[in-house]
């Protein structure tokens, strides 16, 4: 156990504590599952660039930290489906493109070859963390209308999460028509 995994865990553990804040209505609520939110979206950009800079890289950690990625997502964008913050298309379209990419790396895992994440994907976190604050948020502080801002980081976080997954797809079968699988 490092602290890159235990930043991971801290993701993992705090994840349903926010979707229990999405049961209450409220600004109060509201803001406190945003709160959790930003705090385990942070500790996804630390805990790889901790681990890269520390040499501290694990197999749990490869493993664990996607999971913690993609629960954290799933939950608030599943959440907010109900409190009609946002299409419930949207979030299928997000999950599926999580799913399909899972499954895609795997595939290319079992190979022996890995297809490494691209600044596409980066790109795609971060809005889609901007968005989900946004969304979470989604009431009227200092005079800002967070779920107008959220709505329109969604929609830009839904093009890029087509974008690179379709070039996750054409890494996939570039690599499988290279190796002649």
């Amino acid at each position: 156990m490092n602290l890159p995994n235990s930043l991971t865990f801290f993701r993992i553990a705090v994840t349903p504590f926010m979707v229990i804040f999405l049961f209450f209505d409220g600004k109060l609520p509201a803001f406190f599952a945003a709160l959790l939110f930003s705090s385990a979206a942070i500790t996804d950009l630390l805990d790889g660039y901790i681990a890269r800079r520390r040499d501290a890289v694990t197999f749990l950690g490869k493993v664990l930290d996607p999971l913690a990625d993609k629960l954290l997502i799933t939950a608030a964008l599943v959440m907010l489906i109900p409190l009609g913050r946002v299409p419930a298309w949207v979030v299928v379209v997000i999950i599926s493109r999580e799913i399909a990419i899972t499954g895609l790396r795997g595939i290319s895992a079992m190979d022996g070859s890995i297809i490494s994440a691209s600044s596409l994907g980066k790109h795609k976190t971060i809005f889609q963390d901007i968005a989900i604050i946004g969304l979470l948020l989604h009431y009227e502080y200092l005079y800002i209308n967070f779920h107008v801002v959220g709505m329109f980081f969604l929609w830009v976080a839904l093009i890029i999460t087509i974008w690179s997954g379709i070039d996750y797809f054409c890494k996939f079968f570039r690599q499988a028509a290279g190796t002649g699988g």
